[in-house]
């Protein structure tokens, strides 16, 4: 990747003065300007065409050609670009109706929002209203967005640099253990002994459980095949629901539509962004069992947003649905899912800085460590909201140098590309961290 040697452009330079950059200290906000996209690649205003591994928020699951969405996005703002969410619209309920047909077990009902940090908001409130009861547990690596409930519910370092002076959490939010054999004290069978208990002791007042099925941005965390059945029986068991937050892997991501259906659990509640229209436009959605959606019937859903449902959001949806369908992308996912993994299994064999692959599908990371015997991470969970740079940091900037943009984060390489990836582009990707990893190769404990 080219050098920035005359420094920020105009529109970078605007951007900087006028913009507050996200989850960033200004001072270090510097962002690079994009003027184009090609399949899965990103064009800098250099000219640098960028292969961009990460989707990036982990989103852009189409790729940026899919012209069956921006057709009907298109068309859609010609005929109805928005109503408000008190009138029916053709694109919105087609798309809960095909919602109702791809998400696993007997979910149907859908509420709509722009982001999965309200989607899961959302289910919050639902799960509250429904069981009569209060707290939410999840777990200490995990993020479910931005807003008040959302990140006090979830474990990521975000959420403790906040602080309460500037965000109190939300109170009834309870944590448990994940299911991460490489770096917790507690085996997965463990992990769901302690959320038994926990449940138990907590008495009875814990309206849900809320999960990433596989953990995203805190590491890519996988589990064992049996934990996600294993621990909807004991929600269950306990008078809790069922959380499912797939904002991250819902719509193909890990070679099913939903990897709660990888796992063959069917949640009473599931979360969804990013993919539900690959990100061509701002969507969420909240859907709910049969059995819940009966329960507001008679009963007042105390929610609502001015672009819940958006009829061109919605449009993009269904455009989105029938392309991963037409062009076999959940398919593909599980095709090229298998075959990154085998890459990446060769590039952890070559690498000792390498301590773990984990993931399924376009789902992967790689945790690095400082020693082969041991995990030692090169980045601290903290180090995420610090200005300090590290070697994931430094290992990602030599990949970028490379020509492809992996995002880092918890001492993980995310590999989370399109969809629509090939295997040539998968070969692009491993050679430029192939040569990336030598950074933290040269940088371990003696």
């Amino acid at each position: 990747m080219a050098n920035r040697q005359s420094g920020r452009n105009e529109i970078e330079r605007l951007d900087r003065e006028y913009t507050l950059g996200t989850w960033t200290r200004q001072r270090d906000f510097d962002p690079t300007q994009i003027v184009d996209t090609n399949g899965p690649r990103i064009v800098t205003a250099d000219g640098d065409s960028i292969l961009d591994f990460s989707s990036q928020y982990v989103c852009t699951s189409l790729g940026y050609d899919a012209e069956r969405v921006s057709d009907a996005v298109a068309e859609q703002i010609r005929t109805v670009p928005y109503v408000n969410p008190g009138w029916a619209t053709e694109p919105r309920a087609r798309l809960s109706e095909k919602l109702a047909e791809i998400t696993p077990g007997p979910l149907k009902k859908t509420f709509y929002s722009t982001s999965g940090t309200e989607a899961n908001e959302a289910a919050f409130k639902i799960a509250r209203a429904y069981t009569g009861k209060h707290k939410i547990l999840s777990r200490y690596r995990s993020y479910h967005g931005a807003t008040a409930a959302s990140l006090s519910a979830s474990g990521d370092p975000r959420r403790v640099a906040q602080g309460p002076e500037i965000q109190p959490e939300v109170p009834g939010m309870v944590k448990g253990p994940d299911p991460y054999a490489y770096g917790s004290s507690l085996d997965p069978d463990e992990s769901l002994e302690y959320i038994d208990e926990m449940l138990k002791l907590e008495g009875g007042t814990v309206a849900a459980v809320l999960v990433e099925p596989l953990v995203g941005s805190n590491g890519v965390l996988t589990p064992p095949d049996d934990y996600l059945p294993r621990l909807q029986e004991i929600a269950h068991d306990h008078g809790a629901l069922l959380i499912c937050d797939e904002v991250m892997t819902g719509f193909g991501r890990t070679g099913e539509w939903f990897a709660s259906a990888l796992y063959d659990a069917e949640p009473d509640i599931i979360t969804m962004a990013k993919g539900l229209t690959g990100s061509y436009q701002p969507l969420a959605a909240t859907t709910v069992t049969e059995e819940i959606a009966e329960y507001f019937e008679d009963t007042l859903l105390n929610q609502g947003h001015t672009f819940a449902g958006h009829p061109t959001a919605c449009a993009a949806g269904v455009a989105a649905i029938e392309t991963y369908e037409e062009e076999g992308l959940v398919e593909n996912a599980r095709e090229m899912g298998q075959y990154l993994k085998s890459k990446l299994d060769s590039l952890a064999e070559r690498h000792p800085s390498v301590g773990e692959r984990r993931g399924v599908g376009l789902h992967q990371g790689l945790e690095l460590t400082k020693s082969t015997d041991e995990r030692v991470p090169f980045e601290q969970r903290e180090d995420k909201v610090s200005s300090t740079t590290t070697v994931l940091d430094e290992v990602g900037a030599r990949a970028l140098d490379n020509g492809v943009y992996f995002y880092t984060s918890v001492n993980t390489i995310v590999v989370t590309p399109p969809l629509t990836i090939t295997r040539d582009e998968v070969d692009e990707a491993v050679d430029a961290l192939d040569d990336a990893l030598r950074l933290s190769d040269a940088a371990m404990d003696e």
